[in-house]
């Protein structure tokens, strides 16, 4: 049953990604493009988790924390931007 399960959300986040990517193509404004961007972070990181319950890795989760910690500052340099025009003041 659990595997069922894994695979079920694994092609509900598959889906996810697919249309973060048509909201990041075609984003009528950039705060647009940046949450979809953001949204396919959180979605990636749902993916990895999903990979490493299915295979049984405890490495992944590590991967997936770094990838969030990542994720997060890029957000937040790519706002920044957007308010300010650079990112280093």
């Amino acid at each position: 049953m659990i595997s069922l399960a894994l695979t079920y959300a694994l092609g509900c986040f598959g889906l996810a990604l697919l249309f973060n990517l048509v909201r990041l193509l075609q984003g009528p404004s950039i705060a647009d493009r940046i949450l979809a961007l953001d949204t396919m972070v959180i979605n990636m990181i749902a993916l990895v988790v999903l990979y490493g319950i299915r295979g049984g890795a405890t490495m992944t989760f590590e991967a997936a924390l770094l990838f969030a910690m990542t994720g997060f500052v890029s957000t937040v340099a790519y706002a920044k931007f957007v308010l300010r025009g650079n990112i280093i003041e």
